[in-house]
């Protein structure tokens, strides 16, 4: 008789190397305090949604299309993130991998960042612009909690693996990701806290793996096969995010 670990939740993290990331990181810095600035629609969102801290999430959350800054860096991780789905093994015949939302968070002197997901995505996270000294991390939770029956708490000195959550450190430059669904958190930085303690400053991010245009989606396709109407149509992506629904349903609505 043995035990095998099945469906591990996998994270990826790494660190933005190469000539100029230092420079692109200046920039971003610069256009995250401008936006903060400028924006006041999410500064509003941000007093209702956000305590203490400021994000772009209910006002400008595609930042990779409107900033050549922001662009780079979706480059930059694009790379990462399809190293990350071929490690995750995830088949992408007829799927783009791609960015598709991208937003600025920054958090001031004590605040934290509760447990979330992206939703609407097939991976999800995070780089850090900066940094302040003492950060506690990225933390990430087991997806499955809410799952386990009757489950008493995990031993002190539970391996990593086993633990119900796990807080990976960050610094500047460090991207983090995992499969949408894994909650995450950004804790308040460790204490003492100083007056002049500088914010913590992100790009959350999300990608999702869209059909391609004219690419057959079997699992549409069988969903919206009712016998009558789809008899013996094919179902296509006609652009990505998009479903064709049965005339019957359209109607409906």
């Amino acid at each position: 008789m043995s035990t095998q670990a099945l469906f591990p939740t996998l994270v990826y993290t790494a660190r933005l190397r190469g000539r100029g990331w230092q420079a692109l990181n200046a920039r971003l810095l610069r256009e995250c305090r401008q936006l903060r600035a400028d924006d006041a629609a999410g500064r509003r969102w941000s007093a209702r949604n956000y305590s203490g801290g400021y994000t772009s999430y209910g006002s400008v959350n595609r930042m990779h299309r409107l900033s050549p800054t922001f662009a780079a860096l979706a480059r930059a991780l694009d790379l990462r993130v399809a190293r990350f789905a071929r490690t995750l093994a995830f088949d992408l015949t007829g799927r783009a991998l791609a960015m598709t939302d991208c937003w600025v968070n920054i958090m001031g002197r004590g605040d934290a960042h509760g447990a979330h997901l992206h939703p609407l995505s097939t991976i999800s996270g995070t780089y850090y612009v900066a940094t302040p000294a003492r950060s506690a991390g990225l933390k990430f939770e087991d997806p499955r909690l809410e799952r386990y029956m009757a489950a008493p708490p995990r031993l002190a000195n539970a391996r990593r693996a086993r633990a119900p959550w796990v807080l990976v450190a960050v610094s500047t430059g460090a991207v983090g990701c995992s499969r949408a669904g894994c909650g995450t958190r950004y804790p308040p930085t460790k204490p003492p806290l100083s007056a002049s303690a500088s914010a913590s400053i992100t790009a959350g991010f999300s990608a999702l793996a869209a059909m391609r245009p004219g690419t057959v989606n079997p699992y549409i396709e069988d969903a919206l096969h009712d016998g009558r109407t789809l008899a013996s149509a094919r179902v296509r992506i006609q652009q990505p995010f998009s479903v064709r629904r049965p005339r019957s349903e359209a109607k409906e609505t």
